[in-house]
Protein backbone atom coordinates (compact mmCIF):
# COMPACT_ATOMS: atom_id res chain seq x y z
CA UNK A 1 0.00 0.00 0.00
CA UNK A 2 1.31 3.42 -1.05
CA UNK A 3 0.73 6.44 1.15
CA UNK A 4 2.39 9.74 0.31
CA UNK A 5 -0.49 12.20 0.03
CA UNK A 6 -1.30 11.14 -3.52
CA UNK A 7 -4.83 9.91 -4.01
CA UNK A 8 -3.98 8.58 -7.48
CA UNK A 9 -0.57 7.59 -8.81
CA UNK A 10 -0.25 6.26 -12.37
CA UNK A 11 2.94 4.93 -13.96
CA UNK A 12 3.12 3.86 -17.61
CA UNK A 13 -0.52 2.74 -17.75
CA UNK A 14 -1.58 1.25 -21.10
CA UNK A 15 -4.55 -0.67 -22.46
CA UNK A 16 -4.79 -2.50 -25.76
CA UNK A 17 -7.72 -4.43 -27.20
CA UNK A 18 -7.24 -7.52 -29.37
CA UNK A 19 -3.53 -6.87 -29.21
CA UNK A 20 -3.86 -4.10 -31.79
CA UNK A 21 -6.02 -1.14 -30.79
CA UNK A 22 -4.17 0.90 -28.16
CA UNK A 23 -6.86 2.85 -26.32
CA UNK A 24 -4.53 4.14 -23.58
CA UNK A 25 -0.83 4.61 -24.24
CA UNK A 26 1.77 4.89 -21.44
CA UNK A 27 -0.01 7.33 -19.11
CA UNK A 28 1.82 8.69 -16.05
CA UNK A 29 0.38 11.29 -13.67
CA UNK A 30 -0.57 11.97 -10.05
CA UNK A 31 -3.64 13.41 -8.34
CA UNK A 32 -3.35 15.04 -4.93
CA UNK A 33 -5.68 15.32 -1.95
CA UNK A 34 -8.78 17.54 -2.34
CA UNK A 35 -8.10 18.19 -5.99
CA UNK A 36 -10.56 18.34 -8.88
CA UNK A 37 -8.56 16.70 -11.65
CA UNK A 38 -9.88 16.75 -15.19
CA UNK A 39 -9.22 14.58 -18.23
CA UNK A 40 -9.95 16.71 -21.30
CA UNK A 41 -10.29 15.19 -24.74
CA UNK A 42 -12.72 14.14 -27.48
CA UNK A 43 -14.87 11.03 -27.36
CA UNK A 44 -12.67 8.02 -28.07
CA UNK A 45 -9.50 9.64 -26.69
CA UNK A 46 -9.13 7.03 -23.92
CA UNK A 47 -10.79 8.87 -21.02
CA UNK A 48 -13.41 6.26 -20.12
CA UNK A 49 -10.94 3.40 -20.61
CA UNK A 50 -8.61 5.09 -18.11
CA UNK A 51 -11.41 5.45 -15.55
CA UNK A 52 -12.39 1.80 -16.01
CA UNK A 53 -8.82 0.72 -15.25
CA UNK A 54 -8.50 3.01 -12.22
CA UNK A 55 -11.81 1.72 -10.85
CA UNK A 56 -10.72 -1.92 -11.44
CA UNK A 57 -13.34 -2.61 -14.13
CA UNK A 58 -10.62 -3.24 -16.73
CA UNK A 59 -7.19 -4.81 -16.29
CA UNK A 60 -4.27 -2.78 -17.69
CA UNK A 61 -2.21 -4.26 -20.50
CA UNK A 62 0.89 -2.63 -19.02
CA UNK A 63 1.90 -0.23 -16.26
CA UNK A 64 0.80 0.27 -12.67
CA UNK A 65 -1.57 2.48 -10.71
CA UNK A 66 -2.43 3.10 -7.08
CA UNK A 67 -5.80 4.53 -6.03
CA UNK A 68 -6.30 5.73 -2.46
CA UNK A 69 -3.03 3.96 -1.67
CA UNK A 70 -4.02 0.58 -3.09
CA UNK A 71 -2.66 -1.20 -6.16
CA UNK A 72 -5.48 -1.54 -8.69
CA UNK A 73 -4.25 -4.98 -9.76
CA UNK A 74 -3.41 -6.65 -6.45
CA UNK A 75 -5.94 -4.88 -4.16
CA UNK A 76 -9.06 -4.26 -6.29
CA UNK A 77 -11.52 -4.77 -3.43
CA UNK A 78 -9.78 -2.16 -1.28
CA UNK A 79 -9.88 0.28 -4.21
CA UNK A 80 -13.60 -0.28 -4.75
CA UNK A 81 -14.37 0.26 -1.07
CA UNK A 82 -12.57 3.61 -1.06
CA UNK A 83 -14.06 5.17 -4.20
CA UNK A 84 -17.36 6.29 -5.66
CA UNK A 85 -18.27 6.24 -9.35
CA UNK A 86 -20.69 8.33 -11.41
CA UNK A 87 -20.70 6.63 -14.83
CA UNK A 88 -21.42 8.31 -18.14
CA UNK A 89 -24.57 6.25 -18.66
CA UNK A 90 -27.62 6.49 -16.41
CA UNK A 91 -27.72 3.38 -14.23
CA UNK A 92 -30.60 4.07 -11.83
CA UNK A 93 -33.60 1.72 -11.97
CA UNK A 94 -36.47 3.71 -13.48
CA UNK A 95 -39.09 1.59 -11.72
CA UNK A 96 -37.69 2.50 -8.30
CA UNK A 97 -37.90 5.84 -6.53
CA UNK A 98 -34.86 8.04 -6.03
CA UNK A 99 -34.72 7.02 -2.39
CA UNK A 100 -34.96 3.32 -3.20
CA UNK A 101 -32.13 3.59 -5.75
CA UNK A 102 -29.75 5.12 -3.22
CA UNK A 103 -30.63 2.50 -0.60
CA UNK A 104 -30.06 -0.24 -3.17
CA UNK A 105 -26.55 1.12 -3.80
CA UNK A 106 -25.99 1.11 -0.03
CA UNK A 107 -27.02 -2.55 0.09
CA UNK A 108 -24.44 -3.36 -2.60
CA UNK A 109 -21.75 -1.81 -0.40
CA UNK A 110 -23.00 -3.79 2.59
CA UNK A 111 -24.03 -0.69 4.51
CA UNK A 112 -26.60 -1.54 7.23
CA UNK A 113 -30.10 -0.15 6.68
CA UNK A 114 -29.88 1.57 10.07
CA UNK A 115 -27.02 3.64 8.65
CA UNK A 116 -28.10 3.96 5.03
CA UNK A 117 -31.51 5.42 5.93
CA UNK A 118 -30.04 8.60 7.43
CA UNK A 119 -27.30 8.76 4.80
CA UNK A 120 -29.86 8.54 2.00
CA UNK A 121 -31.76 11.53 3.39
CA UNK A 122 -28.51 13.46 3.72
CA UNK A 123 -27.57 12.78 0.10
CA UNK A 124 -31.00 13.62 -1.27
CA UNK A 125 -30.73 16.95 0.50
CA UNK A 126 -27.21 17.50 -0.83
CA UNK A 127 -28.28 17.13 -4.48
CA UNK A 128 -31.63 18.89 -4.03
CA UNK A 129 -33.87 15.87 -4.60
CA UNK A 130 -35.56 15.67 -1.22
CA UNK A 131 -38.93 16.69 -2.71
CA UNK A 132 -38.64 13.98 -5.39
CA UNK A 133 -37.38 11.23 -3.07
CA UNK A 134 -40.57 9.14 -3.38
CA UNK A 135 -41.10 9.64 -7.10
CA UNK A 136 -40.13 6.96 -9.60
CA UNK A 137 -36.97 7.79 -11.53
CA UNK A 138 -38.86 7.45 -14.83
CA UNK A 139 -40.49 10.80 -13.97
CA UNK A 140 -37.12 12.55 -13.43
CA UNK A 141 -35.61 15.04 -15.87
CA UNK A 142 -32.09 14.51 -17.23
CA UNK A 143 -30.64 16.89 -14.68
CA UNK A 144 -32.44 15.17 -11.80
CA UNK A 145 -31.17 11.78 -12.98
CA UNK A 146 -27.61 13.05 -13.10
CA UNK A 147 -27.92 14.42 -9.55
CA UNK A 148 -29.29 11.08 -8.42
CA UNK A 149 -26.29 9.31 -9.97
CA UNK A 150 -24.01 11.62 -7.98
CA UNK A 151 -25.90 10.78 -4.78
CA UNK A 152 -25.58 7.05 -5.47
CA UNK A 153 -21.85 7.49 -6.05
CA UNK A 154 -21.48 9.10 -2.62
CA UNK A 155 -23.37 6.53 -0.55
CA UNK A 156 -20.19 4.91 0.84
CA UNK A 157 -18.64 8.28 1.81
CA UNK A 158 -15.77 7.80 -0.68
CA UNK A 159 -12.41 9.47 -0.36
CA UNK A 160 -12.30 9.78 -4.15
CA UNK A 161 -15.17 10.24 -6.61
CA UNK A 162 -14.86 9.41 -10.31
CA UNK A 163 -17.19 11.27 -12.68
CA UNK A 164 -17.25 10.20 -16.33
CA UNK A 165 -18.62 13.05 -18.48
CA UNK A 166 -20.89 14.23 -15.61
CA UNK A 167 -22.80 16.82 -17.66
CA UNK A 168 -23.02 15.04 -21.01
CA UNK A 169 -26.27 15.88 -22.79
CA UNK A 170 -27.49 18.37 -20.18
CA UNK A 171 -28.65 21.89 -20.95
CA UNK A 172 -26.46 24.84 -19.97
CA UNK A 173 -28.43 25.73 -16.82
CA UNK A 174 -28.40 22.16 -15.51
CA UNK A 175 -24.72 21.74 -16.34
CA UNK A 176 -23.94 24.84 -14.27
CA UNK A 177 -25.89 23.39 -11.34
CA UNK A 178 -23.93 20.12 -11.54
CA UNK A 179 -20.66 22.09 -11.59
CA UNK A 180 -21.76 23.75 -8.34
CA UNK A 181 -22.39 20.35 -6.74
CA UNK A 182 -18.94 19.13 -7.82
CA UNK A 183 -17.22 22.18 -6.31
CA UNK A 184 -19.28 21.78 -3.13
CA UNK A 185 -18.02 18.20 -2.68
CA UNK A 186 -14.46 19.47 -2.64
CA UNK A 187 -14.98 22.55 -0.46
CA UNK A 188 -17.45 21.23 2.11
CA UNK A 189 -16.60 17.52 2.17
CA UNK A 190 -12.85 17.63 1.46
CA UNK A 191 -13.28 15.15 -1.37
CA UNK A 192 -10.93 14.45 -4.29
CA UNK A 193 -12.63 14.27 -7.69
CA UNK A 194 -11.44 12.81 -10.98
CA UNK A 195 -13.63 13.80 -13.91
CA UNK A 196 -13.54 13.36 -17.66
CA UNK A 197 -14.99 15.92 -20.03
CA UNK A 198 -14.90 17.15 -23.60
CA UNK A 199 -16.39 20.53 -22.65
CA UNK A 200 -13.66 23.17 -22.67
CA UNK A 201 -15.54 25.57 -20.41
CA UNK A 202 -16.19 22.77 -17.92
CA UNK A 203 -12.52 21.90 -17.65
CA UNK A 204 -11.54 25.57 -17.39
CA UNK A 205 -14.15 26.54 -14.81
CA UNK A 206 -14.28 23.46 -12.57
CA UNK A 207 -10.91 21.71 -12.54
CA UNK A 208 -7.86 22.59 -10.44
CA UNK A 209 -5.65 20.78 -12.93
CA UNK A 210 -6.29 19.46 -16.42
CA UNK A 211 -4.66 16.64 -18.35
CA UNK A 212 -5.16 16.90 -22.12
CA UNK A 213 -5.47 13.41 -23.59
CA UNK A 214 -5.49 12.64 -27.30
CA UNK A 215 -5.30 9.26 -29.05
CA UNK A 216 -4.75 7.64 -25.66
CA UNK A 217 -1.71 9.74 -24.83
CA UNK A 218 -1.20 12.43 -22.23
CA UNK A 219 -0.28 15.55 -24.20
CA UNK A 220 -0.05 18.26 -21.54
CA UNK A 221 -0.94 18.71 -17.89
CA UNK A 222 -1.33 21.77 -15.66
CA UNK A 223 -3.78 24.19 -14.07
CA UNK A 224 -6.04 26.19 -16.43
CA UNK A 225 -3.92 29.28 -15.75
CA UNK A 226 -0.66 27.41 -16.39
CA UNK A 227 -1.94 25.88 -19.61
CA UNK A 228 -3.13 29.20 -21.00
CA UNK A 229 0.04 30.99 -19.89
CA UNK A 230 2.11 28.34 -21.66
CA UNK A 231 0.92 29.71 -25.00
CA UNK A 232 3.24 32.64 -24.42
CA UNK A 233 0.93 35.50 -25.29
CA UNK A 234 -2.11 36.49 -27.31
CA UNK A 235 -3.16 34.69 -30.48
CA UNK A 236 -3.42 36.59 -33.76
CA UNK A 237 -5.07 34.79 -36.67
CA UNK A 238 -4.40 36.51 -39.96
CA UNK A 239 -5.54 35.65 -43.46
CA UNK A 240 -3.61 36.65 -46.58
CA UNK A 241 -5.09 36.58 -50.09
CA UNK A 242 -1.89 35.30 -51.65
CA UNK A 243 -0.61 31.92 -50.41
CA UNK A 244 2.19 31.26 -52.90
CA UNK A 245 4.88 32.53 -50.54
CA UNK A 246 5.40 31.79 -46.84
CA UNK A 247 5.40 35.10 -44.97
CA UNK A 248 6.54 33.55 -41.69
CA UNK A 249 10.07 35.08 -41.82
CA UNK A 250 8.54 38.51 -42.44
CA UNK A 251 6.07 38.19 -39.55
CA UNK A 252 8.80 36.91 -37.20
CA UNK A 253 10.70 40.19 -37.68
CA UNK A 254 8.23 41.88 -35.35
CA UNK A 255 9.84 42.06 -31.89
CA UNK A 256 6.68 41.05 -30.03
CA UNK A 257 6.05 37.92 -32.12
CA UNK A 258 7.04 34.67 -30.40
CA UNK A 259 5.91 32.13 -32.96
CA UNK A 260 4.09 31.62 -36.25
CA UNK A 261 2.27 28.64 -37.71
CA UNK A 262 0.99 28.65 -41.30
CA UNK A 263 -1.94 26.67 -42.67
CA UNK A 264 -2.69 27.45 -46.33
CA UNK A 265 -3.23 31.24 -46.42
CA UNK A 266 -3.86 31.61 -42.69
CA UNK A 267 -1.21 32.47 -40.12
CA UNK A 268 -1.56 31.72 -36.41
CA UNK A 269 0.72 34.09 -34.54
CA UNK A 270 1.70 34.13 -30.86
CA UNK A 271 2.58 37.62 -29.66
CA UNK A 272 2.78 39.73 -26.54
CA UNK A 273 0.07 42.42 -26.45
CA UNK A 274 -1.58 41.19 -29.61
CA UNK A 275 -3.70 44.32 -30.07
CA UNK A 276 -0.49 46.38 -30.37
CA UNK A 277 1.43 43.87 -32.48
CA UNK A 278 -1.34 43.36 -35.07
CA UNK A 279 -1.08 46.82 -36.77
CA UNK A 280 2.71 46.45 -37.16
CA UNK A 281 2.31 43.00 -38.72
CA UNK A 282 -0.36 44.25 -41.13
CA UNK A 283 1.81 47.19 -42.21
CA UNK A 284 4.79 44.93 -42.85
CA UNK A 285 2.70 42.58 -45.00
CA UNK A 286 1.14 45.41 -47.01
CA UNK A 287 4.54 47.02 -47.67
CA UNK A 288 5.54 43.79 -49.42
CA UNK A 289 2.49 44.05 -51.69
CA UNK A 290 0.33 41.39 -50.04
CA UNK A 291 -3.32 41.78 -49.02
CA UNK A 292 -4.67 40.97 -45.56
CA UNK A 293 -8.18 39.52 -45.86
CA UNK A 294 -9.02 39.04 -42.19
CA UNK A 295 -7.52 39.34 -38.73
CA UNK A 296 -8.56 38.46 -35.19
CA UNK A 297 -6.87 38.87 -31.82
CA UNK A 298 -7.81 36.63 -28.91
CA UNK A 299 -6.56 36.11 -25.38
CA UNK A 300 -5.39 32.57 -24.53
CA UNK A 301 -8.29 30.13 -24.08
CA UNK A 302 -8.60 26.41 -23.47
CA UNK A 303 -9.61 26.01 -27.11
CA UNK A 304 -6.33 27.67 -28.13
CA UNK A 305 -4.46 25.45 -25.64
CA UNK A 306 -5.98 22.31 -27.14
CA UNK A 307 -5.13 23.50 -30.65
CA UNK A 308 -1.55 24.30 -29.62
CA UNK A 309 -0.81 20.88 -28.14
CA UNK A 310 -2.81 18.60 -30.45
CA UNK A 311 -2.71 20.54 -33.71
CA UNK A 312 -6.50 20.73 -34.03
CA UNK A 313 -9.51 22.12 -32.23
CA UNK A 314 -11.57 19.91 -29.95
CA UNK A 315 -14.52 20.35 -32.33
CA UNK A 316 -12.42 19.02 -35.22
CA UNK A 317 -11.25 16.12 -33.05
CA UNK A 318 -14.86 15.22 -32.24
CA UNK A 319 -15.71 15.33 -35.96
CA UNK A 320 -12.75 13.06 -36.78
CA UNK A 321 -13.92 10.52 -34.19
CA UNK A 322 -17.47 10.65 -35.54
CA UNK A 323 -16.22 10.08 -39.11
CA UNK A 324 -14.04 7.18 -37.97
CA UNK A 325 -16.96 5.56 -36.15
CA UNK A 326 -19.22 5.99 -39.18
CA UNK A 327 -16.60 4.39 -41.43
CA UNK A 328 -16.26 1.40 -39.09
CA UNK A 329 -20.04 0.87 -39.06
CA UNK A 330 -20.11 1.02 -42.87
CA UNK A 331 -17.28 -1.54 -43.12
CA UNK A 332 -19.00 -3.90 -40.68
CA UNK A 333 -22.22 -3.72 -42.67
CA UNK A 334 -20.37 -4.33 -45.93
CA UNK A 335 -18.58 -7.39 -44.51
CA UNK A 336 -21.82 -8.88 -43.20
CA UNK A 337 -23.48 -8.90 -46.61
Amino acid sequence: MQGNGQVIRVEGLSKSFNGKLKAVDNLSFEVGEREIFGFLGPNGAGKTTTIKMLTTLLKPTAGSAWVCGYDISSNPNDVRAAIGIVPQEYTADEDLTGQQNIRFCADLYGIPRSVSSDRTKELLDLVGLQDAADRKVQTYSGGMRRRLEIACGLINHPRLLFLDEPTLGLDVQTRTAVWDYIKKLKVEYGMTLFMTTHYLEEADGVCDRIAIIDHGRLVKIGSPVELKSSLGGDIIELGVREDSEDLTPLIMQSKSVKGVKKADSTYRIKAELGEEAAPDIIDAIRLKGYHVTRISVTKPSMDQVYLEYTGRTLRDAEADRADMFSQRVTLRRARSR
